[in-house]
């Protein structure tokens, strides 16, 4: 039987904890964490008394200043987030080096190990807990499991700072939990069999799932993912940042919008910074993503095969994408290109590839080698970085 050593480590609502890290007298007091001071802004990130007052996720600013009078709105500081989650990252490397990053606020760490050298196995959760408490003084949570799935998951339902589930007992710990806590419900057609069924419990899916012709016939494809994650089996490695089969690039716009200019703008930026990781690591990305995120909330994305790496090839894929994907007329707060199936590069001798834009992209890298990525922009993207 497998020791609990996947860690995972939420940084709970870490812009917010920041803002009133930064200024003291944020604390006890509604704060509000926004895309823009637009009109058309929304919250991003709010406190609890923002929540008690009557705002909420995704609201407009408009509304939500109507509502509220004494809350304090905040623009979403993408910079200063982001080197505060950079300096958790380096911090709690010193326990482990098998770290994956998840999302902006979460870290899996590869335990092996660890417990022979800290003792029981919670006080080594509780070390890492303490350790970003003293350093930054962010407070986090850590799950403690066999797997991602169910040490993810204990971060989202436990109230306690570090919580254990023992090996043999993940089925009995989602069986009360709400099925959304899973990852195959974000499924459309699982989502709406789900809520058809009317299911809200995670046990009724592990009874469901024995009735073997009936849940094959109602999930279809999905039928084995939710029986394997119902009953807490997940058999996904912990991959370091440098072996993710993935690179993941966003930009949040400064101020929400639909102007092409701006967007298409946004995306070379992104193109850039995906094609520069690439080459330097010399990995092609045979699947691209380009997910959309509004200003109301709604999210939209659309992927496509990714030929070549140069960043004429990656842009004109992207922009394809984009005008596939974006369907609705709000307008945008951020865009996420997600590069994936990574394999090696190799010397792209196809019949369409076009050598001279390969070569381009090539100088470029040695001038962003040298002098940093942002050190070399056309006009565009420069202005839209001003603003950033």
């Amino acid at each position: 039987m497998h020791a609990p050593d996947v860690f995972y480590i939420r940084l709970n609502g870490l812009e917010l904890q920041t803002e009133r890290i930064l200024d003291p007298s944020l604390r006890n007091r509604p704060v509000a964490i926004i895309s823009s001071y637009d009109s058309k802004g929304t919250i991003v990130s709010l406190s609890k008394e923002a929540e008690d007052d009557g705002l909420s996720y995704g609201m407009k600013i408009s509304m939500a200043k109507r509502i509220s009078q004494s809350t304090r709105f905040l623009p979403y500081n993408w910079p200063l987030y982001s080197k505060i989650n950079q300096y958790i990252l380096q911090t709690i490397s010193d326990f482990t080096p098998t770290i994956e990053q998840n999302g902006f606020d979460g870290f899996y760490l590869d335990m092996k190990g660890i417990d022979i050298l800290s003792g029981h196995i919670h006080n080594s959760g509780l070390s890492i807990f303490n350790r970003i408490q003293d350093k930054t003084s962010i407070i986090s949570s850590v799950g403690i499991s066999i797997n991602k799935l169910i040490s993810r998951t204990i971060t989202s339902v436990v109230p306690e700072k570090v919580h254990n589930v023992e090996t043999g007992l993940e089925a009995e710990f989602l069986a009360p939990l709400n099925p959304i806590i899973l990852p195959v419900i974000r499924e459309k057609n699982v989502y709406r069999i789900i809520k058809f069924l009317i299911i809200k419990r995670i046990f009724d899916i592990q009874v469901l799932k024995n009735k073997t012709e009936n849940f094959q016939l109602l999930f279809n494809k999905y039928s084995q993912q939710l029986s394997r994650e119902c009953m807490g089996v997940d058999i996904s490695a912990v991959k370091p940042i440098e072996m993710q089969n993935n690179i993941i690039c966003q930009s949040i716009i400064p101020k929400d919008t639909n102007d092409e200019k701006v967007i298409y703008a946004t995306i070379k930026d992104l193109t850039e910074q995906i094609g520069f990781i690439l080459r330097k690591r010399k990995k092609n990305a045979q699947e691209i993503k380009i997910n959309i995120h509004y200003s109301d909330g709604h999210q939209s994305s659309c992927s496509g095969k990714l030929g070549f790496v140069d960043d004429k090839s990656i842009f004109d894929v992207l922009k394809l994408l984009f005008f596939r994907a974006n369907k609705r007329r709000n307008r945008i707060r951020s865009i996420l290109i997600d590069a994936y199936k990574l394999s090696t590069l190799t010397i792209q001798n196809n019949l369409f590839f076009d050598d001279k834009n390969m070569k381009i992209s090539e100088v470029k890298d040695k001038i962003r080698q040298k002098y940093g990525l942002r050190s070399l922009h056309t006009v565009d993207v420069l202005q839209i970085l001003r603003d950033i």
